[in-house]
């Protein structure tokens, strides 16, 4: 573990999946500080607030003292060197992730030479998952308790019910 270089690990989290958690988690061990940033995601249309995002977010990670949860909206790259990091971490789960992800390293890295990109695949179990399917596979009445954390399945089902 490098206890100096900080990590920003980026994403929607609509909700935060498993999948998520494990790349995170992995991170988290290998960089001194990993800052999970929130996009509020303008370009897209969310089931969670930014808020509630950003809550779900938190309590996953609430035991993790090296583990930071901040919103962010505007570049990534901007974001990132606001809070002193050197590396952004992504997951890929398939050469179509690693495809597009290659092609945002690279132009973050045209914009920002100094940041470096570090991808990581997530573990077999979790290989599939996705908060699109998680989204849909629970509007529809699925069980998606095996692929989210308990609170963050007790908000999905929340949510289903209409609270």
């Amino acid at each position: 573990m490098s206890t100096t270089v900080t990590a920003v690990f980026p994403g929607t989290f609509d909700p935060i999946t498993l999948g998520h958690q494990d790349l995170i988690q992995r991170s988290a061990g290998l960089f001194g500080q990993v800052v999970v940033a929130v996009a509020m995601a303008h370009h897209k249309k969310t089931l969670f607030t930014l808020d509630e995002r950003l809550a779900m977010v938190r309590e996953v990670f609430a035991p993790l003292t090296n583990v930071r949860v901040e919103p962010f909206t505007g570049l990534v790259v901007d974001f990132a060197r606001s809070q002193g990091a050197q590396v952004m971490v992504r997951g890929v789960r398939s050469v179509t992730d690693f495809d597009y992800e290659a092609q945002l390293a690279g132009m973050n890295r045209a914009l920002v030479p100094v940041l470096d990109t570090v991808f990581l695949t997530p573990d077999a179990r979790y290989q599939f998952i996705s908060s699109t399917l998680v989204r849909e596979i629970s509007a529809l009445q699925g069980d998606v308790a095996q692929f989210v954390a308990p609170s963050v399945l007790a908000r999905l089902q929340a949510r289903r019910q209409g609270s």
